[in-house]
């Protein structure tokens, strides 16, 4: 039996639609729902290993992508949402009533990602948003609760899935925060 990942990656991965411009994502409350309007296509969507992301239940890891934050704007129920950790980098801002982590904000301007909010498209009725790409933060699935022997099997799940796995994040993200801190820092130049 395959190991499980996550239901949007178990059973294969979608591709994006052609000209797919974003969607709406709604909690999981039955009566009174937090939605939120995302008006762009998603990007960097990966399976995530922290223990910080929101994964429904049952999921190993979660599904996770970015988007300018520009893009994303609550619609309703605004009131319900409450950041979960405020001395996280990424402020995941969660439903009070069922738990769903509806969006990440990094309200640092110096931050490598900050103007990117972090979303869980399968919180989405609609299809084709940008299908996850890789693997990121592999190992840490052991700190909730993954025993380190089960991981050969699960870094070859991954790869069966098409997900490449990496312990940080994906070479052209970590490429971008490496560049990121450079410019800071005077060393590299525009």
């Amino acid at each position: 039996m395959a190991i499980s990942i996550h239901p949007a990656v178990d059973n294969g991965i979608k591709p994006a639609a052609k000209d797919f411009a974003g969607g709406t994502l709604q909690c999981k409350c039955s009566s009174n729902p937090v939605t939120v309007s995302i008006g762009a296509q998603t990007a960097h969507n990966h399976a995530c290993g922290c223990t910080k992301c929101w994964k429904p239940s049952g999921a190993v890891f979660s599904v996770v992508a970015v988007v300018p934050r520009d893009k994303v704007k609550v619609t309703s129920n605004e009131s319900k949402l409450k950041v979960v950790d405020s001395n996280a980098t990424i402020q995941r801002h969660a439903c009070q009533s069922c738990g769903v982590h509806m969006y990440g904000r990094i309200e640092n301007t110096k931050h490598p990602f900050y103007g990117l909010d972090f979303v869980h498209t399968e919180l989405s009725k609609e299809s084709g948003w940008s299908p996850p790409e890789f693997a990121a933060f592999v190992s840490s699935i052991i700190e909730s609760g993954a025993k380190p022997s089960e991981m050969p099997a699960v870094r070859a799940r991954l790869k069966e899935l098409g997900l490449k796995p990496y312990d940080c994040l994906s070479p052209p993200l970590m490429d971008a925060i490496a560049t990121h801190i450079a410019k800071q820092a005077g060393v590299l130049k525009e």
